[in-house]
């Protein structure tokens, strides 16, 4: 795995446990969880996208 998406997918499982300790301290936010799916799918297309 080459370093920026490996970087972009420790960054995306980072801001899962942040959006998960948000949700656990101060309530659910739609606006927290729609963007982590966008990181999420961004982290899949560069993952797909990169040379095997």
């Amino acid at each position: 795995m080459p370093g920026s998406a490996k970087t972009m997918a420790v960054c995306t499982v980072g801001g899962l446990v942040a959006a998960t300790a948000y949700t656990v301290a101060l309530g659910a936010n739609g606006w927290v969880w729609f963007s982590w799916v966008v990181v999420a799918l961004v982290t899949i297309g560069v993952l797909a996208a990169r040379p095997v």
